[in-house]
């Protein structure tokens, strides 16, 4: 079964599973989901903790004893098993999947992994983790998720804010969940439960946004121009070097004009990314993307002090013109 951390604490309430396995990109959201597993297990009589951790040069054998023992002190347990690196190698890809056929009878498992790629979630020893027990993916919570996620939390304190409030908030806290998190938690300390204006939020939140280029990526391909030009500027101001953020945006031109002339792209994509390029590159035509590959080019001698000019403004209008906005097309 799979289900997302939103989901899991309504999975729980039916019952404690056998196995658990968290992933995901999410840092904040995987350790809180795994928070909510152990406070369960320890709800349902797990009062002994077993960890293994599979570093590397570990004896997996251990993990399959350790399955294999039955606790001496107490009714349950519970057995973690964590892979930092999300590749547990073959020997550790054949005790996973041992493990789970034959899970420990006195024990709930949770195993706690990063962020994996299409390839290991189409491995075996992940199909095996599916299949013996529920997998919680901890996602990125995205821009157009993150009113509601704040809304959430603020639900949980009390509070509660108007759609323009949380809009301001998430600006404020984009690409940050762990900083979005304790500026909620801050709202609890500093403001009654109720209503939370504006007003009082302004003098209350720190601006903690930060930014990726695939922030910038996914701005461009939803055509926002304001978030482009807030995401360049935060890059710039976080210190993003310039010549990696230009290979970014010369990469997604070379991607759309590819799949404008009907070139299969050199690597694989999502079937979510290819979508999204396409769509972008649909609204340019030749003249177009001869027009930003040159700019690209101009930003590039820019950058190494051949050409006069501002790179970083460079890099909006690239970022613009790659959006096709409106706006860039009009310059």
């Amino acid at each position: 079964m799979k289900v997302s951390t939103r989901q899991l604490e309504a999975n729980l309430r039916k019952g404690l599973a056998a196995l658990y396995a968290v992933h995901g990109p999410e840092a904040l959201l995987a350790l809180e989901a795994a928070d909510r597993i152990r406070e369960a297990a320890r709800k349902a009589g797990a009062t002994e903790r077993e960890v293994f951790f599979a570093e590397p040069g570990v004896d997996w054998n251990r993990l399959g004893a350790s399955g294999a023992n039955l606790s001496l002190f107490a009714s349950r347990r519970l057995v973690e098993v964590r892979v930092p690196t999300g590749k547990p190698g073959t020997e550790g890809a054949k005790a996973i999947a041992a493990l789970c056929a034959r899970l420990p009878e006195d024990a709930t498992t949770l195993v706690l992994l990063p962020e994996l790629d299409w390839q290991q979630q189409k491995s075996a020893w992940f199909g095996a983790l599916e299949s013996a027990g529920v997998l919680v993916e901890a996602r990125a919570v995205t821009r157009d998720e993150l009113p509601d996620w704040l809304a959430e939390r603020l639900a949980r304190q009390g509070q509660k804010a108007s759609v323009e409030t949380l809009e301001w908030l998430a600006d404020r806290v984009e690409g940050n969940l762990l900083a979005a998190k304790q500026e909620v938690e801050k709202l609890a300390l500093l403001l009654p439960a109720g209503e939370v204006t504006l007003a009082a939020i302004r003098e209350s939140v720190t601006d903690v946004s930060r930014f990726e280029r695939d922030t910038l990526i996914d701005a461009i391909h939803a055509r926002d121009s304001a978030r482009i030009v807030r995401v360049v500027e935060s890059l710039e101001a976080e210190g993003e070097p310039a010549p990696l953020l230009l290979w970014t945006l010369t990469e997604e031109l070379r991607l759309m004009m590819a799949l404008a002339a009907n070139q299969r792209p050199r690597r694989f994509l999502q079937p979510e990314r290819m979508s999204a390029l396409q769509k972008t590159a649909r609204a340019h035509d030749a003249a177009s993307f001869d027009r930003e590959l040159l700019r690209a080019h101009r930003i590039d001698r820019m950058i190494k002090g051949v050409e006069p000019g501002d790179p970083w403004r460079e890099m909006v209008d690239l970022s613009l013109g790659l959006a096709a906005t409106p706006l860039a097309l009009c310059a």
